[in-house]
C-alpha cells in the first residue's frame, strides 16, 4: 500500500533570510550573525544571543520591527505555492512564534511548527521554550508513524536530524561546512533544482 507523502521544510535559509543576521546587520552587532549554519549546539547559540541582547538593551519589539521589514527570498512564495498546490507541506523551524507571524503572512500562512520565547514585563527576551527537544526529528518520526512518507529539505546543522529521518532529503543552499560533513544529501542551489528533486515524490 502506498503511503501519502508530506513535505517538511525549514524556514530560514529556505524561504526567508536568516532573522538573526538581518537583525545583526540592522543594529550593527556582527556577533549576532552567528546562526545554526555555524553552531551545531542550539542551546549554546541561544544563550549567547540572549546574553548579547541584554548587554545591548534590545527587546523583543526591536527584533519584531526588523522582521516586519524583511522580505522573502526571491522566488520563495512562488515555489511554496507551486508545492502546496500539489502536496501537503509543513514548515519545521527552530524560530519562534513571536518572530514568525509577519513572514508567515507573506508566505500565505503555511502550517508552522516552531518554538516560543519567554519575555518579561519589560519586553526583554529572558529565555526560550523548546516545544520539545530535537523537534524536527520528532515531527518526521510522528508523521511516519501515522503512515506518511516524508520528504524533507533544509540548510543547516539543526535540519540534519530531520533529513536523516526522512524517506528522502535534500540540502537547499547549505554552507560549505554542512555539505562537507553530510555529503549523502543532494544539494539544490535553486528552487528549480529543488522542484526537480521533489517532483518524483509528488
Amino acid at each position: 500500500m502506498n503511503h501519502p507523502t508530506i513535505v517538511t521544510l525549514d524556514l530560514e535559509g529556505v524561504f526567508t533570510p536568516e532573522i538573526w543576521i538581518e537583525f545583526a546587520d540592522k543594529v550593527g552587532i556582527p556577533a549576532l550573525r552567528r546562526t545554526t549554519r555555524d553552531e551545531p549546539d542550539y542551546d549554546k547559540l541561544m544563550r549567547f544571543r540572549i546574553d548579547l541582547l541584554h548587554q545591548h538593551g534590545f527587546t523583543l519589539g526591536d527584533i519584531q520591527r526588523v522582521i516586519a521589514s524583511m522580505e522573502l527570498l526571491p522566488g520563495a512564495r512562488e515555489f511554496l505555492d507551486w508545492l502546496r498546490a500539489r502536496i501537503q507541506v509543513i514548515v519545521l523551524s527552530d524560530t519562534f512564534y513571536q518572530f514568525a507571524q509577519p513572514l508567515m503572512a507573506k508566505l500565505g500562512y503555511p502550517t508552522l511548527f516552531c518554538h516560543s520565547l519567554v519575555v518579561d514585563e519589560q519586553d526583554r527576551i529572558i529565555d526560550y521554550a523548546l516545544r520539545m527537544p530535537d523537534s524536527k526529528r520528532a515531527a518526521v518520526n510522528a508523521l511516519k508513524a501515522i503512515n506518511f512518507t516524508v520528504v524533507a529539505a533544509g540548510d543547516s546543522y539543526n535540519d540534519i536530524s530531520m533529513l536523516q529521518e526522512a524517506d528522502a532529503a535534500f540540502l537547499f543552499r547549505p554552507p560549505a561546512n554542512v555539505v562537507a560533513e553530510f555529503p549523502q544529501f543532494p544539494v539544490a542551489e535553486t528552487y528549480f533544482t529543488l522542484q526537480t528533486y521533489l517532483e518524483p515524490w509528488l
